[in-house]
C-alpha cells in the first residue's frame, strides 16, 4: 500500500467510525419526538436504538469472515452503500414498522463496516503506529458521539429528526466516493479458505435466541429463546472446534488469554455504558422538561472528553501496558454511574455534566489500550475476525445495555407512552438500571486486569 492509499483508508474508516457512533447519540436525542409524531410507546422507542444493534451483532462474525476471504475494502465499501440507502430509507419512514426495518437494513450495512475498518487500518500500519492509529480513529468515534447529541438536537428542534438520517446520507455518500479512490485491494489474506455458511445460520440463531429473548422478559417465551440460543451456541463452538475453516477460531479464545480477556473486558464496558445516553436523554426531556437541543448540549459533555483524551490513552498503550491503562479507566466508569444513582427532579445540570465528564474519562482510558491489546495479540491472518470479534462484544454489549433497560422499563413502565405522570415510575426504572450497570462494570474491572501483559 502507498501512503496516499494508506490516507485513504485512514479518512474512509474514520468518517465511518464518526457516523455510526453519531447516527446512536443523535438518534437518541430525537427519540421523545419520534415516540410523539410515530405514537411510539418507551418498549417501541427502546427497539429504535436496538433493532440496529441487534441486526449488526447477529451478521458481525460472518462478514468479517467474509471480508477476510473475499477483501476487506470491498465489503467495506459494500457496507458503506448499504448503510446510506438504508439512512434514505429511514428519511421517508411512514410508521413505526418501517422506521425500524430501515434501521435492521442499516446495521447490516454497519456490520460490513465495522467488521472491516479496523482491519483495514491494522493492515497497513506497521506495530509501533497501531496505538497512534487507534486512537486517531477512536477520537473520530468519540467526535461523532461529541457532535450527535447536539447537531441532532439541533436538527430535530429546528428541522425534524429525519433530517438526522439525511445528514448521515450525505455523509455516507462522502465515504464511498473516499473508498472507490483506493487501488484495488491484493490478495485476501484468507482467500484460499471457504466460508462455513452452516456455522454462520448457528451463530445467527444463537445470538438472535439470546439477545432478543432477553430483550422480551420476562415472558416464557423469552426463556425460551434464549434456552434455544444457548443450544444453538453449544453446537456452534463444537462445530468451530471440528471444521478445517471455521467462522470464528475458538482457539483464538482458548489459547490467547489476551485476546479473550480483552474481548470480555469490552463487552463489559459497553453493556455497562451504552444506554446512559438513552436514559439520560429521557430523563432531561421528560423530568428536567429540556428542548431536544438543551438536552443535547448537556449529552456532549461525555464524548467531548472521550475524544479529547481517546489518542492520548491510544499511544500511551504503544508504552505502557494496556491492562493498567484500561482497568483504571473501567474503575473510573463504576465511579460516573455510581454518581448517577443520585439522580432526582431537583438534582443540578452541573452534577450531571460532572458525572458525564467523569464517565468519559474513564471510558476514553479503556478503549484505545483495549482495541490495541486485541488487535495486537493476533496475526495479519485473523486481523478481520478479530476486528468483527471485538465489534460483535461492542454491538452485543450495547443490547444487552438495551435489554436490561428493556427489562426493567417492561416491568415498571409496562406499554405506556411516556408523560408527566409517569415521571416517578421513569426515575425509579433509571436508578434500578444505573444500578444494575454499576454493578456489571465491576466485573469489567476484573476481566480487563486479568488479561496479561501485552508488551514483552
Amino acid at each position: 500500500m502507498t501512503a496516499k492509499n494508506n490516507f485513504y483508508i485512514l479518512l474512509a474508516v474514520s468518517l465511518s467510525s464518526f457516523l455510526t457512533p453519531f447516527m446512536g447519540s443523535a438518534v437518541n436525542v430525537a427519540l421523545p419526538v419520534m415516540g410523539k409524531e410515530l405514537a411510539m410507546h418507551a418498549l417501541t422507542l427502546s427497539w429504535v436504538a436496538s433493532s440496529f444493534l441487534l441486526a449488526a451483532a447477529i451478521t458481525l462474525v460472518p462478514l468479517g469472515r467474509i471480508a477476510d476471504i473475499y477483501g476487506r475494502q470491498r465489503i467495506f465499501l459494500y457496507g458503506a452503500m448499504i448503510f446510506t440507502v438504508s439512512s434514505s430509507f429511514c428519511i421517508w419512514a411512514p410508521n413505526q414498522s418501517a422506521l425500524i426495518f430501515s434501521r435492521v437494513i442499516q446495521g447490516i450495512g454497519g456490520a460490513m463496516i465495522f467488521s472491516t475498518g479496523m482491519a483495514m487500518l491494522i493492515s497497513v500500519y506497521p506495530p509501533e503506529k497501531r496505538g497512534r492509529i487507534l486512537g486517531i480513529n477512536l477520537a473520530a468515534v468519540y467526535t461523532g458521539l461529541t457532535i450527535g447529541p447536539f447537531l441532532g438536537g439541533f436538527l430535530t428542534q429546528q428541522l425534524g429528526w429525519r433530517y438526522i438520517f439525511l445528514f448521515a446520507t450525505l455523509v455516507g455518500a462522502i465515504i464511498i466516493l473516499t473508498t472507490m479512490r483506493l487501488a484495488k485491494e491484493g490478495h485476501p489474506e484468507a482467500g484460499e479458505e471457504k466460508f462455513d455458511f452452516g456455522g454462520a445460520v448457528l451463530y445467527g440463531f444463537a445470538l438472535f435466541g439470546v439477545m432478543y429473548g432477553f430483550s422480551r422478559l420476562p415472558s416464557w417465551p423469552a426463556a425460551l429463546l434464549i434456552g434455544v440460543g444457548i443450544f444453538c451456541l453449544m453446537i456452534f463452538i463444537i462445530r468451530q472446534l471440528k471444521t478445517p475453516f471455521p467462522l470464528l477460531n475458538i482457539h483464538l479464545f482458548l489459547d490467547n488469554r489476551v485476546f479473550a480477556f480483552s474481548n470480555l473486558a469490552a463487552l463489559i464496558n459497553y453493556c455497562a455504558t451504552f444506554a446512559v445516553a438513552f436514559l439520560l436523554s429521557l430523563y432531561l426531556q421528560h423530568v428536567k422538561l429540556l428542548s431536544p437541543l438543551e438536552a443535547g448540549a448537556i449529552l456532549v459533555a461525555q464524548p467531548f472528553i472521550l475524544a479529547l483524551f481517546s489518542p492520548l490513552a491510544g499511544r500511551l498503550s504503544d508504552r505502557f501496558e494496556p491492562q493498567l491503562i484500561a482497568s483504571a479507566g473501567m474503575s473510573l466508569t463504576v465511579i460516573g454511574l455510581g454518581l448517577l444513582l443520585f439522580i432526582n427532579p431537583d438534582i443540578s445540570i452541573c452534577y450531571i455534566v460532572m458525572s458525564l465528564v467523569v464517565l468519559g474519562f474513564g471510558f476514553a482510558l479503556f478503549s484505545s489500550p483495549n482495541v490495541n491489546a486485541t488487535m495486537s495479540s493476533v496475526g495479519p491472518k485473523f486481523y478481520g475476525v478479530a476486528s468483527a470479534t471485538l465489534a460483535t462484544m461492542r454491538i452485543t454489549g450495547q443490547m444487552f445495555s438495551m435489554g436490561i433497560t428493556m427489562l426493567v422499563f417492561s416491568v415498571i413502565l409496562g406499554s405506556h407512552q411516556l408523560s408527566a405522570a409517569d415521571t416517578t415510575f421513569l426515575l425509579k426504572s433509571i436508578r434500578i438500571i444505573f444500578f444494575t450497570l454499576a454493578i456489571i462494570c465491576c466485573g469489567g474491572i476484573f476481566a480487563s486486569a486479568a488479561r496479561g501483559r501485552v508488551h514483552k
